[in-house]
This record gives structure tokens, C-alpha cells and sequence, in this order.
């Protein structure tokens, strides 16, 4: 424990950032890394081996590039590591979504007795056999992307990279081994990692994050998630699920940047069934009791009072910061945004420097999702090959939100189109709903609610859809095509439902909003 809080202190002191003993001086000085005609190591060279990163190096050396990926993963604060497939594969959406599965299998074991199984309703979840299935999985993933670099002839480096110029990176090894390499092209896809509150005592010491929760060996136990993201009410969700005590630390809003109307709708169901909140409130202090557990003392912004709460694990979900301070940028003269350190693009995907781009979560303004990054790179790829001119395009993309009762999206929230095209020119199409298989378990469905945002005039475009129930993911991304293509409301209307199913409400939406009509379903 004395080491981690040294550790914590260091890297406090240093701002807190995912850092690397890099040693560009000595690298600048061991010889170049191009031969004497001037010709580079590789024609594309990605940093970061990610869901992007990877796509792009695949995709180019497909279309007949010699490509090299750098690749290392920094601990995190806690000494969690992991293989080869950035933050998707190791510590985000598989391990997310496999969780958030098993949490699932609970809901139904409890349903299946209304359903004639005799299931015995104390089932016991063992932490331990599921954390290990879902890590086994995560490391076959691991291996598999190693293959298939080796597949398509890309070298990987596992070696943490930064800038000698515009055309050169050193790596260095965990081992501190130095490589210099040289490419006509660089692709700087390193993701981000989670933020820390470093403001705040006790917190690197004793806190996780999302880094860490999916590679636990034991579980959690009481878990406090501070912060109001998906990633804290994805988290929040699947701890309830598997029945461990949680409460969620919300400061202002859940889901910001989402439709507000269906995140406040996602936090009722989930405090109906079992999770805590706290709003309104921000965290001051973790400390840690001689019985293990972690006092966290927080303070309420309302009404300034103090108050104070144990706990077995806290969990930071408070934003992420994009990996990019460590590359030194400026020896590449590659501008970033000061305030978010995320690195300045153009429609391209090029930086400041014509030869050198960023893709995923590293580029500024590009959605934090891993299809838009992979897209992103393989386009990015065919471009550099001369394959396609055809650029990512980064409106209409579907995302789902996998808490207990799942959200999807895609397109405009009701806020936003009502602030780009005035609220007397948007029409809002919604229903309450009642899935099949919620009736024989006696389930609530009270949150099950689907609305679809349109210009009020005719053929009324689809500018909008949003769905909250079960399987949100699987009806959100069949819509999207339609959305995606400029469906019109007239259009889905006219679509046939396949019933008996949740995505067939979606073409059976009748009730304007402005109308004050229920837009409660009744009937199968």
C-alpha cells in the first residue's frame, strides 16, 4: 500500500497522465531511420493498435502498403494491463456488453418461474467463474489480432512511441530497448484512457476506473460509481444486476449530450430496480478504514452539507482524456486543441501536418465510439492507397447504451432539432410501450418508451429516433440504415411490422406529442 500511494503521489505531482519514460534525445541521435535515397521504413505507420488504429494498418497493407503498428499499454494506476486491441476489446465494449449479459440471465432466471420453470429464485452469481470467462474471451481477441497482422504482413512493435520530426518516431520498450522508425505516412490512433480527480484526497490510491472493473479477480462488493456518463450507468447497471449494493454519484446531469427526455427515463428504471443515486452531489475525500472498506465523504451542492458513506469500491467514470501528451506533437508540428489536448483534424482526418492524421477518440470533435474509428481508418486507408476518395461521415451514426433497459439512438436528440430548426418546425412522433415478454413475467414497463424526431413538414424527415427497451442495440441499428438513406416519417409509416417484436412499435407510431394525446399502447 505504501508503494501505490508513492505511486499515486508521483503521479499527482506530474498531473496524472498515462506517461512513459521516452528518450527522444538519445533516438534523435542513433542513426536514421531511412536509407540514403530518403525513402522511409514504411508507407503507413499507426500509432496505437486499437479498434481504428488496427482497421487503418489492415486495410492499407491489404491494398498493398508496408505497414508497421507501435502499440503499448501504460498500467493503469491500479497495475491493470492488457494485450493487443486498445480499450473495445480489452476494457470497454465486449467486456461491457458481456457483463451487462450476465446481468441480464438474472433478470430472466427470475422470470422463468411465471414462464413454468422451477428455478429457485436465490440463485447465487459467482464474480470470480464469470470475470474469467469474459477475460479468457478478451485474451482469445487479444491473440487473434496478432494473427492477423501476421496474416497481412504488418509489423507490430510493442513499444511506446513519440515524435522526432514529421517523418520519424521513437519507441522504446518496456525493457528501455529504443527503436527508431520512419514512415511516408503516420496514423496516430491512441484512444484515451479515464480521467481521475486528482483534486481529490484518497482518490488515485483507493479509487478504479473502467480500466479496471472488467480484469477484477473478486468482486467489487459495495460499489460507489461517481459520475453520470454512460460508462458510470453501464457500470452501475450490470453491478445491480449481478446483485452488489451501488449507488451512482451524479453532480448535474445523466447521459449529457444525449436526449434528456430518454436519459431521465433510463435513471427511473434503474432506480426502480435497486441502483442508488446521489445528485446533486460531488465527492471530496476517500479514505481508507482499518477494515479494508473506503469512506468517501462528499458534499451537496444544493444545500452545502456534508455527508459521508462506506463503500468496498469506488469507481471513477467522470470523462476520459484522449492519449496524446505523451507523443510529443510539437517536435512533429502536429497542433492540438489546448484545452482537451485532443488533436486538430480536418474532413481528411489530417492534422497540421498533411502526411500525418488522427483518427478515434484522439481527434478532436469525432464521436467516442468504436465503429465510427474503425470506419474512420479503413477509409482512411483507401484514400492513402488511392483506392476511394470517399471521406467518414459522421452524422446520423447509431449508438446504443447498454444499462438494463438499453437506449439507442440515432440522429438529432429532440433538443437538438428543436434548437436548428425551431421547435414549430420539428414534429415529435412517441409511444409508451409494452413488450411481449414483459406480460407473463409481470414485468414493469413503464420506461419503455420509443419516440422519432421529424421536420414538421411534409414528407417530414427523419431527423431522430430513440428507443428504450430490450434489444435497443439490434432495433436501433436496422432503422439507421433507413435514417441514414433520409428516410422520411411517411416512409417508416409505411413500413411493414414484423410481429410480434419491439421494433415493429417503431412503424406504429401515431401520436404527435403536440397533440397532448396518451401515447400509451394498448392491443397487441
Amino acid at each position: 500500500m505504501a508503494a501505490m500511494a508513492g505511486r499515486a503521489a508521483a503521479l499527482r505531482r506530474s498531473g496524472f497522465r498515462f506517461r512513459w519514460r521516452t528518450r527522444v534525445a538519445a533516438c534523435g541521435v542513433r542513426g536514421a531511420a531511412q536509407d540514403a535515397a530518403g525513402r522511409q521504413d514504411y508507407d503507413v505507420l499507426v500509432i496505437g493498435g486499437g479498434s481504428g488504429g488496427l482497421a487503418c494498418a489492415k486495410e492499407a497493407a491489404q491494398l498493398g502498403k508496408k505497414v508497421a503498428v507501435v502499440d503499448y499499454v501504460e498500467p493503469s494506476p491500479r497495475g491493470t494491463r492488457w494485450g493487443l486491441g486498445g480499450t473495445c476489446v480489452n476494457v470497454g465494449c465486449i467486456p461491457k456488453k458481456l457483463m451487462h449479459q450476465a446481468a441480464l440471465l438474472g433478470d430472466m432466471i427470475r422470470d422463468a418461474p411465471h414462464y413454468g420453470w422451477e428455478v429457485p429464485q436465490q440463485v447465487p452469481h459467482d464474480w470470480r467463474k464469470m470475470a474469467e470467462a469474459v477475460q479468457n474471451h478478451v485474451k482469445s481477441l487479444n491473440w487473434g489480432h496478432r494473427v492477423q497482422l501476421q496474416d497481412r504482413k504488418v509489423k507490430y512493435f510493442n513499444i511506446k512511441a513519440s515524435f522526432v520530426n514529421e517523418h520519424m518516431v521513437c519507441g522504446v520498450t518496456k525493457g528501455g530497448k529504443e527503436t527508431l522508425l520512419s514512415a511516408e505516412h503516420i496514423v496516430i490512433a491512441t484512444g484515451g484512457r479515464p480521467r481521475y480527480p486528482t483534486n481529490i484526497e484518497g482518490a488515485l490510491e483507493y479509487g478504479i476506473t473502467s480500466d479496471d472493473i472488467f480484469w477484477l479477480k473478486e468482486s467489487p462488493g459495495k460499489t460507489l460509481v461517481v459520475g453520470a456518463s454512460y460508462v458510470a450507468l453501464e457500470c452501475a447497471g450490470f453491478l445491480t444486476g449481478l446483485g452488489l449494493d451501488t449507488t451512482v454519484m451524479i453532480r448535474s446531469i445523466p447521459l449529457r449530450g444525449f436526449d434528456q427526455q430518454m436519459s431521465s427515463l433510463v435513471t427511473e428504471h434503474m432506480a426502480s430496480h435497486g441502483t442508488q443515486f446521489l445528485r446533486g452531489c460531488t465527492p471530496s475525500r476517500v479514505k481508507k478504514l482499518p477494515d479494508g472498506q473506503l469512506q468517501v465523504t462528499w458534499k451537496d451542492l444544493a444545500s452545502g452539507r456534508e455527508d459521508m458513506g462506506t463503500f468496498d469500491t469506488v469507481l471513477w467514470a467522470i470523462g476520459r482524456v484522449p492519449e496524446t501528451r505523451s507523443l510529443n506533437l510539437e517536435k512533429a508540428g502536429v497542433n492540438t486543441n489546448p484545452n482537451s489536448h485532443k488533436i486538430l483534424v480536418d474532413a481528411q482526418e489530417a492534422t497540421s501536418v498533411p502526411h500525418i492524421y488522427a483518427i478515434g477518440d484522439a481527434a478532436e470533435g469525432r464521436p467516442e465510439l468504436t465503429p465510427t474509428a474503425i470506419m474512420a481508418g479503413r477509409l482512411l486507408a483507401q484514400r492513402l492507397c488511392g483506392q476511394s476518395s470517399d471521406l467518414m461521415d459522421y452524422d446520423n451514426v447509431p449508438t446504443t447504451v447498454f444499462t438494463p433497459l438499453e437506449y439507442g439512438c440515432v440522429g438529432l436528440s429532440e433538443e437538438e432539432a428543436v434548437a436548428r430548426h425551431g421547435e414549430e418546425h420539428v414534429e415529435v412522433y412517441h409511444a409508451y410501450y409494452k413488450p411481449l415478454e414483459f406480460t407473463v413475467a409481470e414485468r414493469d414497463s413503464s420506461q419503455c418508451y420509443i419516440k422519432m424526431v421529424c421536420l414538421r413538414e411534409p414528407p417530414q424527415l427523419v431527423l431522430g429516433l430513440h428507443f428504450l427497451g430490450p434489444n435497443a442495440g439490434e432495433v436501433t441499428q436496422g432503422f439507421a440504415l433507413g435514417i441514414k438513406c433520409g428516410a422520411s416519417y411517411t416512409q417508416v409509416m409505411r413500413t411493414v411490422g414484423i410481429h410480434p417484436t419491439c421494433a415493429e412499435e417503431v412503424a406504429k407510431l401515431r401520436i404527435a406529442k403536440r397533440s397532448g394525446l396518451d401515447p400509451t399502447v394498448t392491443g397487441c
